[in-house]
């Protein structure tokens, strides 16, 4: 069980770093699109919303689809006022509880509550209200795929940390290691 388990983390892992890339791809796209956008704005005095939309659509993609990346790395965002004295088992345990008790709940619901609005959106064909405006769906179909890729990638992380519990030192994240005080 416990090397099927540790196979699908992989695979998990795989998916998240593919998508880290494209939301790379997505940073520097929208570095390309807003100084096309400035130049053309600046040097010809010609514009258009699409342009501002498209920077907009790229940076809700660097967010979306870099976020489970950003979890797969443990480089998100992470209020330690006691984790980095903790032995490495006590941290495995305080991961293990805090992805069970917020992250998976609070991912899951938004990912369920963001997929009505996207399919509302794509059934409808919306467009931007903008004068020259793109199509909405396209960027709402990354809130419950951002969502979605962090659960997954939860429950990679979740795999790992039983995993490491159990005896498996070799699955322990680099934070793990001691600082040396």
């Amino acid at each position: 069980m416990q090397p099927l388990l540790l196979r699908i983390s992989r695979h998990i892992d795989r998916w998240s770093a593919r998508f880290g890339a494209l939301a790379t791809a997505c940073v520097l796209l929208a570095c390309a699109v807003s100084a096309g956008n400035a130049i053309s704005r600046y040097a010809l005095d010609a514009s258009s919303n699409a342009w501002l939309e498209l920077q907009w659509y790229l940076f809700a993609g660097v967010v979306m689809l870099g976020a489970a990346h950003t979890l797969r790395r443990n480089e998100h965002v992470r209020v330690d006022l006691f984790y980095s004295r903790l032995s490495v088992r006590a941290q495995a345990w305080v991961d293990v509880l805090g992805l069970l008790l917020f992250l998976f709940p609070a991912v899951g619901l938004l990912a369920w509550f963001s997929w009505p609005m996207f399919l509302a959106s794509f059934q409808s064909g919306e467009v931007s209200l903008n004068a020259g405006g793109l199509v909405r769906w396209p960027v709402k179909l990354l809130l419950p795929l951002g969502f979605a890729l962090v659960l997954l990638q939860g429950l990679s992380e979740l795999i790992k940390r039983i995993a490491l519990l159990r005896g498996d030192r070799s699955l322990a994240p680099e934070h793990y290691e001691r600082p040396q005080q």
